[in-house]
């Protein structure tokens, strides 16, 4: 019975899932080897009624099953089978579908000859000579981690116009310097690899060779391999030991031979894209993450503005009509960024010191501020002289917070990676387009965002786009689109992710909640409150468990890495017409725009991002409620009242709360009033960590001297609603 089509992209899914773990799996470790293992039952399941299909499947199956029994990493042995059965799969599948016979899988298709062992010496441990070489390898981890940005930049222009020399010559440059300077410290398998990548782009910049999206695909995974391995430097430089890890580059190797055939020598077999599945379990990333020392930040002495252009993404071979990225695009992207000014590369703990003490000069500087007031008549040389120092120490404030801002560039490209891939997996079309990647934002905040957005663009791609034939079955074109841009809005960064999708449908999240336990069946909410159910931890509305998505962990993780940043997120949505989530940032996790409330004799900081309005209420706007507690009325809507003496156990000035003033606070959706004594006033306060006697205190994320010298607690209003 032959394969039909519906199988048929069964398989393709499958094996391009199984490709993505072939990449993420290393040898002497268990990663992706449970995956891999369902996989492949999942494929023999599928070939069933192909014998040629079927047998090299189940010995596969036999193998990973082996090791999952006594409990044992992948091997090099295995790690090689896998990836050859890869390789050998998807002409095979191409050759099947076509009535062709298929080469069995001990010939693997379009295989080039080469040297007895010139694959197997690559596979070998990559030897560092930590004593002799510390500093030529300081120099070269950083410039490394630079030319594979930009690679990944360039490739993803190239996938969208093939014939752009000036991306094209970029990835050349890129790849040579890497093999010198690999070869140079005898880093074999870098070195190795490098070489074999630049060999096929030299193909392609002598017009012997055209790149198609399947060549690019495999330079793509012989980049992220390379990424593993400049991790390995990086990792044995901060510790002081040689790697133990082998990472095979064999098969990659193999592969980019395969295509290193002049146009109209022999015909190129297709290989396998690089989906990007991960555990859900676990942190995920659009690509490997960089380890997160020796870190450094390039300083930019001048700034160089680049132009977004948006990136169409779709099935293998299928051509979304978009016009081609501008010159200047294309060359910001593959040029070096601010490579016509000149940069100093910093090391971030000098940074973060420099912050520390930045931020003590702006508490000394408040203070004195303080104490001139009661002693200095207004207009008196030490009155203008402290408005002077007040007005160099805020200059020198902006200017060390400058120096941590770096460009969210980086992070959107590897979502604009992740969404390629994706829709290879998911078999969609989709055009993705990214906005404002200038926007600069913390080191910091940059750094944690980026598992989020991977979470968001996943279920975006996976639950919020439709299919082809779906799209066009609803009088939409069959391409979707998805949309990433990053602009300020008042003194936050906003990032917002917008689809033209199915929506998000409420009702179906609330059934699904009140069927999870999630809520109470007789709950009423509002429709914010209702989307906000989404980051509710093991929420998922998917009809079923996908390789990209519907574990119900993604936007649990998006919303903890939000609150974490001190920000919040926001969501818009029509059913049929698409979906708008919007994340508010903060600029900068040094300093939080604050607003100093007092309660007794203490004082207290909330966030002005949480703070919607503060009033003195009404004795009429104040109820109880049984089994609930103090609410108040505001506008038509009931919302619970908190005493904050209450909540910290101090004396309060007002016991009555029409006496006091009424803070209301919003997040996630919910909203509720904060009884205070006094609101104080609103500014900018310098961050302090507390110590590990207050480390962990609910409700609190962290502490702030004021210009009195008194110390104020920063109020975290997610813990302080959850708690309450």
């Amino acid at each position: 019975m032959p394969i039909s089509p519906q199988q048929f992209t069964a398989l393709e899914g499958a094996v391009n899932r199984l490709a993505s773990e072939s990449v993420l799996a290393t040898a002497g470790r268990d990663d992706g080897l449970v995956p891999s293992y369902s996989l492949a039952a999942e494929l023999c399941e599928l070939c069933a009624t192909e014998p040629v299909l079927h047998q090299p499947l189940k010995a596969l199956l036999a193998e990973l099953e082996k090791c999952l029994d006594t409990a044992q990493p992948f091997s090099v042995t295995l790690l090689d089978r896998l990836h050859r059965t890869i390789e050998w799969l998807v002409p095979a599948l191409a050759c099947v579908q076509q009535g062709k016979p298929v080469n069995p899988f001990e010939t693997p298709a379009a295989a080039v000859p080469a040297a007895p062992g010139a694959h197997e010496k690559s596979d070998v441990l990559m030897a560092l000579n930590l004593e002799e070489n510390k500093e030529l390898l300081a120099e070269f981890y950083p410039e490394v981690v630079d030319h594979l940005q930009q690679i990944e930049a360039a490739l993803l222009l190239l996938d969208q116009s093939a014939d752009n020399p000036e991306a094209l010559n970029s990835i050349f440059r890129s790849f040579h310097t890497i093999k010198g300077n690999a070869g140079f410290l005898g880093l074999v398998p870098m070195q190795t690899l490098a070489h074999e990548v630049e060999s096929l782009l030299d193909l392609a910049r002598n017009h012997k060779l055209k790149l198609t999206s399947p060549i690019i695909t495999e330079i793509l995974r012989s980049r992220d391999t390379l990424q593993l391995l400049t991790q390995q430097v990086g990792t044995a430089m901060e510790t002081g030991v040689e790697p133990s890890t082998v990472i095979p580059v064999s098969h990659l190797i193999r592969a980019v031979k395969v295509f290193a055939v002049p146009d109209g020598a022999a015909p190129v077999a297709p290989v396998v894209p690089f989906p990007a599945e991960v555990s859900a379990e676990a942190p995920i990333a659009a690509t490997p993450a960089a380890p997160a020392t020796p870190a450094s930040v390039e300083v930019p002495v001048q700034a160089q503005p680049e132009t977004a252009a948006p990136v169409a993404v779709g099935t293998p071979g299928v051509t979304p009509s978009v016009p081609a990225p501008k010159a200047t695009a294309t060359a910001a992207a593959a040029e070096k960024s601010g490579s016509s000014g000149a940069t100093v590369r910093v090391n971030t703990e000098k940074l973060d010191s420099l912050m520390d003490v930045v931020g003590e000069l702006v508490i000394v500087q408040s203070q004195i501020m303080e104490s001139a007031r009661s002693i200095a008549v207004a207009g008196s040389p030490l009155h203008r002289n402290v408005a002077q120092l007040s007005r160099i120490t805020k200059e020198l404030q902006h200017t060390s917070m400058a120096l941590r801002m770096i460009p969210i560039k980086q992070t959107f490209q590897k979502m604009e990676r992740l969404a390629r891939d994706l829709a290879r997996s998911c078999v969609k079309k989709v055009q993705f387009a990214t906005a404002g990647e200038d926007t600069e934002l913390d080191r910091t905040v940059v750094e944690e965002i980026a598992d989020p957005l991977v979470h968001m663009v996943r279920n975006s791609m996976d639950h919020g786009l439709e299919s082809a034939a779906e799209r066009l079955a609803a009088g939409k074109p069959e391409t979707g689109t998805v949309h990433l841009s990053a602009y300020h809005q008042g003194s936050n960064i906003v990032i917002e992710l917008r689809d033209d999708g199915r929506g998000i449908d409420p009702e179906k999240i609330y059934r699904k909640a009140v069927e999870k336990g999630v809520i109470a069946p007789n709950a009423v909410l509002s429709r914010d409150e209702i989307l906000a159910l989404i980051f509710a931890p093991g929420f998922s509305t998917a009809e079923k468990v996908t390789a990209v998505s519907g574990r119900g962990v993604g936007m649990d993780v998006v919303k903890r890495n939000i609150d974490r940043l001190r920000g919040k997120i926001e969501i818009d949505s029509t059913v049929g017409k698409g979906a708008v989530f919007k994340i508010k940032l903060p600029l900068t996790m040094a300093i939080i725009d604050g607003l100093v409330v007092r309660v007794g004799t203490d004082k207290f900081i909330l966030p002005a991002t949480s703070v919607l309005m503060a009033l003195r209420p009404t004795r009429e706007a104040i109820s109880t409620i049984n089994g609930t507690g103090e609410v108040m009325e505001l506008r038509g809507k009931i919302m619970p009242l908190h005493r904050l003496h209450r909540r910290f156990g101090i004396p309060a000035d007002s016991e009555k709360p029409w006496e006091g003033i009424v803070v209301i606070i919003e997040h996630s959706g919910k909203t509720s009033a904060l009884l205070v004594d006094e609101m104080v006033s609103k500014q900018e306060v310098v961050i302090k960590n507390l110590g590990s006697y207050l480390h962990g205190l609910s409700g609190v994320s962290g502490g702030a001297i004021l210009g009195d010298g008194n110390i104020a607690l920063i109020l975290d209003p997610a813990a302080i609603l959850q708690a309450a």
